[in-house]
């Protein structure tokens, strides 16, 4: 659900600056709960409009974004780097506490992946097989009747 009408905003909050009503009273009057008719009127009073503000989105990447010159280089330099160890370099170096995700996003809105390259080595070297065949399965070759 959406925020409400600025119709439905602005008739509370006149109700409550020009006919003298408690916010309590113009909300009960409205239909609406006492919490949004006192945040829109204590809205008007602090930013100067009951307009809603807007929703979602991301709130804190300008503080990541603020140091983009640093992790672009960070990573051009040490590209091997995981992402816990560039949020403790952060930390150290510029004093900005963020967590991996963070720096993920960040590294995603500026199209940089950390995909492995062809020669790293593969992760698993052991054997996928207990039987030594080599085709891979794990099921025996011996039914039970």
């Amino acid at each position: 659900m959406g925020p409400l009408s600025v119709d439905l905003r602005r008739r509370v909050v006149a109700a409550v600056r020009e006919e003298g009503m408690s916010c309590r009273a113009a909300a009960r009057r409205f239909g609406v709960s006492f919490a949004s008719a006192i945040r829109w009127v204590a809205a008007l009073r602090e930013r100067g409009s009951f307009a809603p503000l807007t929703m979602g989105g991301d709130q804190r990447s300008g503080r990541v974004e603020a140091h983009a010159d640093y992790l672009m280089r960070l990573h051009r330099r040490e590209p091997d780097l995981t992402l816990n160890e560039i949020c403790g370099r952060l930390e150290r170096t510029r004093g900005e506490k963020v967590s991996p995700s963070m720096i993920w996003r960040f590294f995603e809105r500026h199209d940089i992946t950390f995909k492995k390259s062809r020669r790293t080595p593969a992760n698993r070297t052991a054997r996928t097989c207990l039987s030594g065949d080599g085709d891979g399965s794990t099921v025996s070759s011996t039914s039970i009747r």
